[in-house]
């Protein structure tokens, strides 16, 4: 297994981002804060009072 500096691993992590343009960032992001948002509401409904 070859070693690859970390400097050669971010170049081509910017060159792939570069030639996939900026829409996939934008659905990362979305997927991303729906995740947070979806994870705090399931988390946060067991803390409901249930006053019966």
């Amino acid at each position: 297994m070859e070693h690859h500096p970390a400097s050669a691993w971010l170049a081509e992590a910017a060159s792939a981002a570069e030639r996939q343009g900026p829409g996939v960032l934008r659905i990362v992001l979305v997927v991303m804060i729906l995740g947070c948002a979806l994870t705090a509401w399931f988390l946060l409904r067991g803390y409901r009072r249930k006053d019966d």
